[in-house]
């Protein structure tokens, strides 16, 4: 039962096609190679002049690539561009800048996956991204102070969205524990959440960039909070853009298939109030990977208590057996 537990277990592999935590992973290193390989190709072609602290190879990728990739202060800018909400949210040019929010993502991500299911994470780091790019909008344009930088002022990075799934995350389950092994019972996630805030807000001062990141997280950590209070209230507000995501990733599917596959994507089955049949023996193993299935699709908090008994009786059954 142990072992069937583990290969359910959502993890950092390319075959897990539920797992969005990987897919967002995949989707932001993909593109950070390759803005970094376009880099060098600009490098290579453009010569420097010695003595020159003007860099045109950088000068030119600045100019072709980042600007038609990085969200825009400038209101005006975005309507000749409204490509850079995607683009944005997703591309990175320092490799520090995406270490730690793809640690972070993979942290913030797997826990809240593991708890809910896999059909919040992308919708939480979409909607968390637009919200922080509509904060930073608002403020450059709004506050006087900011207005003079307007011009030529862009912003792109997962550092909203991933700050929305933390904050969604807190919000949703804020007394979950995490790394039992560094201490006796684990470390609360709401904790895990305070370091994680503390840390950018360090940086943040360090680097006095208050109107362009400040403005970006916070509204990130905004759209997490009311996101995950409305899908307390059963109000899900990500349906829509997972159907977006199924209706392109199975576009090719027959319609008899893509039915099937749609109501398990979509609208999985909920448990039952009562179950007919309920074994006081051992339990089937066929049972117990059905139960760890529906725990890695929807989360621990789907199962029924008769479920739950269920797989805790198995548990015990297995240890007993070695």
């Amino acid at each position: 039962m142990q072992v069937a537990e583990k290969e359910r277990m959502p993890r950092l592999s390319l075959g897990e096609e539920r797992n969005m935590v990987t897919q967002l992973l995949l989707l932001n290193t993909t593109i950070f190679i390759l803005l970094f390989f376009i880099k060098i190709i600009y490098q290579m072609e453009t010569k420097d002049v010695p003595g020159q602290a003007f860099n045109p190879a950088l000068a030119a990728f600045e100019r072709d690539i980042l600007v038609n990739t990085r969200f825009p202060a400038d209101p005006m800018l975005l309507l000749t561009k409204p490509w850079t909400l995607l683009t944005a949210m997703f591309a990175h040019t320092g490799f520090w800048d995406i270490f730690s929010n793809m640690v972070w993502l993979f942290c913030f991500g797997t826990l809240l996956q593991n708890i809910s299911g896999f059909r919040l994470i992308v919708p939480l780091y979409i909607f968390g991204s637009l919200c922080g790019m509509a904060f930073y909008m608002a403020g450059m344009n709004l506050v006087p102070a900011l207005r003079p930088s307007v011009a030529g002022s862009g912003i792109m990075g997962a550092g909203a969205g991933v700050m929305a799934i933390a904050i969604g995350l807190t919000t949703l389950a804020p007394r979950n524990r995490v790394f039992p092994l560094l201490m006796r019972g684990g470390i609360p996630v709401w904790v895990l959440t305070l370091v994680f805030t503390a840390l950018h807000v360090t940086a943040i001062v360090s680097e006095g960039s208050y109107a362009s990141t400040g403005l970006f997280l916070l509204g990130g950590a905004f759209m997490g909070f009311m996101f995950i209070a409305q899908y307390k209230k059963g109000r899900n507000w990500g349906t829509p853009v997972n159907k977006v995501i199924f209706g392109a990733g199975h576009i090719f599917h027959p319609k008899e298939q893509k039915e099937i596959l749609k109501e398990e994507y979509l609208e999985p089955e909920k448990p039952s109030a009562t179950v007919p049949f309920l074994k006081v023996g051992s339990v089937p193993e066929h049972k117990v990977n059905e139960l760890l299935d529906k725990i890695n699709a929807e989360g621990i908090q789907s199962l029924t208590p008769e479920e739950k008994e269920t797989l805790l009786r198995a548990s015990k059954e297995s240890r007993e057996d070695f």
